[in-house]
């Protein structure tokens, strides 16, 4: 592939990251949570080279992007719960699980086969732009290889997948750092949380949702489901309270770290920095990452959820 070219945050990157796009190249685009790796949801060829680039597995589906309610829309069906959902959390860090249309231009590749879409509609302003500019929805996973930390700058991105992409449009550094939260809408009032986020179950509740987890047996259905991902080359431990055998140390709140979350203990924070700390950490080549104790709470479940999966058993 030819080399990897950077575009800038401007109505000139933008126009350039469209053109890409609608030529079937792959453009890692910045959001609100972490960099996505976009392609054309409905070219099927540029979608199956976000799974190669990216080493991912062919039954983990993909997010598709859209611009505005319309757009999401023309892909998927509905229900009143979801359409309350997206009017008060849309555009934002929030992905909704739904029916796909019969002949909804994506591809099936997106979907991994299953009969549900999901959807977001970034709240970032240069994804907003290259999506208008598009006309149409991307799929767009996070921008590096399957299973490791998820970007957060440009330059995470470059690291990851330089030689494997087109483009990237640095919007510099994500403001929220988790991925979406991923929610099926059921009947009434019911809504599976299929992915902790930056949208919270007490944000749910506080909305008149009622929140649920999702059935341990029902193998995927969402992006984000798998049990080891996130990782650094590192082994991870959590609930540390101290490292050892020249571990490095990820602090949160007060104590002694190589590198701290919050050192003020604030959850926003910590998610903010969580990808790009592991990040550093494991380039130091330590035999292993200690990371303290996250309040299993608000944000902090989002940032749990990541932790353990980052910790999991490798595949």
């Amino acid at each position: 592939m030819s080399q990897l070219r950077l575009l800038n945050d401007d109505a000139t990157g933008h126009a350039a990251a469209a053109r890409l796009l609608a030529q079937g190249a792959l453009v890692a685009i910045p959001t609100e949570t972490v960099y996505g790796l976009a392609a054309d949801a409905a070219n099927g060829e540029a979608v199956a080279a976000i799974y190669a680039a990216k080493g991912r597995p062919s039954f983990n589906p993909l997010i598709a992007h859209v611009a505005d309610l319309p757009m999401a829309e023309a892909l998927a069906n509905f229900t009143p719960a979801a359409r309350r959902l997206a009017h008060l959390w849309w555009p934002g860090p929030m992905t909704l699980v739904l029916p796909r249309r019969d002949g909804a231009a994506v591809s099936s590749l997106v979907t991994a086969g299953l009969d549900t879409l999901a959807l977001r509609m970034p709240a970032h302003p240069a994804a907003r732009a290259i999506l208008q500019r598009l006309g149409r929805a991307v799929a767009a996973p996070s921008a590096n290889r399957s299973g490791r930390i998820s970007p957060t700058r440009a330059s995470h991105v470059a690291g990851d997948l330089g030689d494997r992409i087109a483009a990237v449009l640095d919007g510099g550094t994500c403001g929220i750092g988790v991925e979406s939260t991923i929610l099926a809408p059921g009947d009434g009032a019911d809504v599976t949380i299929l992915r902790p986020g930056s949208l919270t179950a007490e944000m749910l509740r506080a909305a008149g949702f009622i929140p649920q987890l999702p059935d341990p047996s029902g193998g995927i259905t969402a992006p984000g489901m798998l049990a080891s991902h996130y990782a650094p080359d590192a082994p991870v431990r959590l609930n540390a309270r101290s490292a050892r055998g020249g571990e490095v140390m990820l602090g949160f709140g007060a104590g002694v770290a190589d590198l701290n979350l919050s050192p003020d203990g604030r959850l926003e924070e910590a998610a903010a920095n969580l990808f790009d700390m592991l990040r550093r950490l494991d380039a130091r080549g330590a035999p292993g990452i200690a990371v303290a104790p996250i309040p299993d709470h608000g944000l902090g479940v989002a940032i749990n959820d990541r932790l353990r999966r980052a910790a999991a058993p490798r595949g």
